[in-house]
Parts: C-alpha cells; structure tokens; sequence
C-alpha cells in the first residue's frame, strides 16, 4: 500500500506534467477499474473527454484531478467534479508517449492535448486491481480552508475524500488542534495516528518510526499526553515524511509518475520499522544497548526500543 509520500511524489508528477491539459480521448480496457463510477464506461467517457485538468490535489492518500468543463467557461471556470484515482495496492499513473507498448496490466488509457516535449498519454496501470478511477463531484470544505495540497488550492474537496481529517503535511493542518482531539479520546496514541478521522495519511511504517523519533510507546494513553509530546510527535512525523518524499523525489524519473505500493525507496533509512532484533541505533549513539522488538498490534505489527519506548503505566491498544 502507497504511503503518503508516494502519493505526494504522484501528486507533484500529475501537476506539473497533466495540468492545463484538455482531455482528448478516453479508453477503458478493463471496466473492473471504474466500478467505483457507478454509471459505467459510457458516462465516465463522456464526463471526461473534453474536460481540462486544473491542478492535482491530494489529502492523505487521496489524490484527485479538478476539471473544468471547457462549454462552462475552460479552464478558467470553477470546478465542480473531479477525477478521483485510488492507487489501491498496485495502481499506477504513468505519462507515456503513444508509441511506447502498452503495460501489460494497462487499465484506462486517457489521451491528452498536445504539450511541446511532453507526452500524450496517461495510463492507469494496475496488476491486483484494488485501485481505480472515478469521477466525483467536488464538495466545499467543512473549515473554509483548501482541500488539500496543491499548486492552486481552492476551498473545494472531492465528495469521497470529505470524511477524513488534514494530514501533516497540509499547509491548513493544526498541531494544536490534533492534540484536542487526542485528548478527547481514550486509546492508544499509534490507534489516533492511524485513525483517519483525527489525521489523515500515516500508514504503519510512518507511525512506528515518527514515534520512535518522538521517544513514544504505541500504547501511551492519547487522553493525558501532554501538549509537548503531540508537538514533539507531530515533528517527528512531518520530518519522517518529508524526509522519504524528499528520497523519492530523487528516486523516480520526473516523467514517471509511479506508486506502485512496494516501492521501497525509504528502507535505507528506517530506524524502527522492520528492525526487529537489531540494536536501537539512537541508544548506540547514546552509549547505551537495547534491542528493538517487534509486537502485534491491529493484526499487524509494531517496532519499537525497550529502552527509549518504555511501556506505559496505563495501556491503551
């Protein structure tokens, strides 16, 4: 499954080479990739073709494209749907030139206007078939704030995207107002980080090692943290994530819009995740020996220092 920072690497792709650009033609090769467009193939043809593409917004791990209808006043007008892509465990957005073989799991292919030195195609590829695309109406924002990350931001969220909280990485997001809704809540604080409704975007690679960084057992009661642990947190995972957007910024080629849920880039650089019965690189530097652990949590697991993440007097799973 992508990580936020993939997604965002996606986003940034999608922005820079997609945006602007009128939509020409539509191909759907596999209707299996548009079952959340409940209309069909023919509908989600026509919704599309002759749409321009304004921006690339993304909240969390949810990625959309706003369109302008080019018989509602072009790419000047305001948008009202969007195209949705959900990425699932396999999806893929890649910008091809025409001549280049279809993928061998190619789903959607959709032919855009002509741009000098850029390629005319984006293709949704997608091996397991859990992601898909969709168009979806857009949705004012519940605070007046924008919907996500993009180079335009406007105060309009897609409509299946409206029911998840601001993720760390979004200019809008409140560290203060995360830790109110810590405190207003009886559970464990990874469970709060991975509870879209509270924040949005942190999948368990990025929980484990943002509360590594932040010297906190999964299991530390979120309704007596202190204001200076959410902050310390909060720190810890924007740094982690920006750190692995910045590895994969550097990783794909600028013309290779790619998530392909197993990407890998930022194992390298892992301090907790995955580091079972290895030493706690931060209590070797530290002059100190401990072993990292791994734990069951939610059906899957968690790493963490027994030493620098000490078990909390009242647990909460």
């Amino acid at each position: 499954m992508p990580e936020l920072p993939e997604v965002e690497v996606v986003r940034r792709g999608l922005s820079t080479w997609v945006t602007g650009r009128r939509i020409e033609r539509v191909e759907v090769l596999d209707p299996r990739s548009i079952r959340r467009h409940l209309l069909g193939p023919d509908d989600f043809r026509g919704q599309l073709e002759g749409a321009v593409v304004l921006d690339a917004v993304r909240r969390g791990k949810f990625l959309w494209l706003p369109l302008a209808d080019v018989d509602e006043g072009g790419a000047d007008s305001l948008p009202h749907t969007a195209l949705m892509a959900h990425l699932g465990m396999s999806g893929q957005l890649l910008v091809e030139d025409p001549g280049q073989p279809d993928e061998k799991h190619l789903k959607v292919r959709i032919t855009l206007s002509d741009s000098p030195g850029v390629p005319a195609e984006l293709r949704f590829v997608d091996q397991r078939i859990f992601g898909g695309l969709a168009v979806v109406p857009l949705v004012a924002t519940d605070d007046g704030g924008p919907g996500g990350c993009a180079a335009k931001p406007l105060p309009l969220i897609a409509a299946e995207a409206a029911h998840i909280a601001r993720d760390p990485l979004d200019p809008s997001f409140s560290a203060a107002g995360l830790h109110e809704r810590f405190r207003a809540r009886r559970t464990g604080v990874k469970r709060a980080l991975l509870d879209q409704r509270l924040v949005s975007g942190i999948g368990n690679i990025y929980a484990d090692e943002a509360l590594w960084a932040a010297r906190l057992h999964y299991a530390r009661p979120t309704d007596t943290m202190r204001k200076a642990e959410t902050l310390r947190l909060v720190d810890a995972v924007r740094d982690v994530m920006l750190r692995a957007l910045d590895a994969g910024g550097t990783s794909f080629d600028s013309l290779y819009v790619n998530v392909n849920g197993a990407s890998g880039y930022f194992d390298r650089s892992l301090s907790a995740y995955g580091r079972a019965g290895q030493p706690c690189l931060r209590c070797a530097e530290e002059g100190r020996t401990s072993i990292m652990v791994r734990e069951p949590f939610m059906n899957r697991s968690s790493y963490r220092c027994p030493s620098c993440q000490r078990t909390p007097r009242n647990v909460r799973l």
